[in-house]
């Protein structure tokens, strides 16, 4: 199969039910209550979650978390989602890296030291749950006796937890601390995570040990963005297989008046 993405497959689209969108994550509530409040007065549904099929018509939810929970609240009962696979190609699993910004770097530093069953030791050490970057210079390591996906993913929420109610939380692929303080004039510290796989993702799902929210990144070459379908056919009294049906006919109006463009390239986008 050629994986290159200029030639990503047209996503797979379709409406489900939202109670079998299984989260690999706590919510964020920095972004969920935005997004609940924007959504409650949409008309028209941007950008579907993604999600992975797994065993018993379930799905796992690999990106998205805060828009499925919003509808959730809302009351939905079907969401319109993109189908992919952790076996395709144009799937890759890779780690969000923390900012934590318009706070004091030491009472971070305080609240990691006072979380309960770990340690912070000075410098870097790649068994560390988390590495913690001040904007002034120092770096601790953040070490948890862990054994197993509960306790790992439970020390990985206390760490996030530490700071995220205290702080403004920015997510960022860049791990370079010069074009962070320069991008991020607010931050005070960076927070590192090591790397996971795709298994540790669905354990993390199936068995309810979620992650902490905005840690796990999914890099999907050919996600379907402003799909903007209806929010109306999404509330409708019918059943997942007419509602399938009805959109089915609605994308096909949609390639036929050749509405949907594909861009290969890498993008910024600045409406988010």
């Amino acid at each position: 199969m050629n994986t290159n993405p200029n030639s990503s497959p047209l996503p797979d689209l379709c409406i489900v039910d939202i109670n079998d969108v299984i989260p690999h994550e706590t919510g964020d509530e920095q972004r969920s209550r935005p997004l609940m409040r924007r959504l409650e007065h949409a008309e028209i549904f941007t950008n579907p979650p993604v999600v992975a099929a797994i065993n018993d018509g379930k799905y796992v939810l690999m990106d998205g978390a805060n828009r499925h929970y919003a509808l959730k609240q809302l009351g939905y009962k079907h969401i319109l989602v993109q189908v992919a696979s952790y076996d395709s190609p144009f799937i890759k699993l890779g780690v969000w890296q923390h900012i934590v910004a318009d706070w004091n770097a030491r009472d971070c530093l305080r609240n990691l030291e006072a979380i309960e069953g770990t340690s912070i030791r000075d410098g870097w050490d790649s068994s560390a749950v988390a590495q913690v970057l001040l904007r002034d210079g120092p770096v601790y390591g953040v070490h948890a006796n862990v054994d197993g996906v509960f306790e790992r993913n439970a020390a990985l929420r206390d760490v996030v937890n530490a700071y995220h109610d205290h702080a403004t939380l920015y997510r960022t692929p860049l791990t370079d601390p010069s074009q962070i303080w320069s991008w991020y004039p607010s931050g005070v510290a960076l927070v590192m995570f090591p790397t996971f796989a795709p298994e540790h993702v669905i354990e993390a799902a199936v068995r309810g040990a979620h992650f902490p929210p905005g840690v796990s990144r999914h890099i999907i070459h050919g996600r379907a963005l402003n799909v903007n379908y209806p929010m109306q056919r999404l509330r409708e009294d019918a059943s997942v297989e007419q509602k399938n049906e009805v959109f089915k006919m609605w994308l096909q109006q949609r390639l036929s008046e050749r509405s949907v463009r594909y861009y290969a390239e890498a993008t910024y986008q600045f409406a988010e």
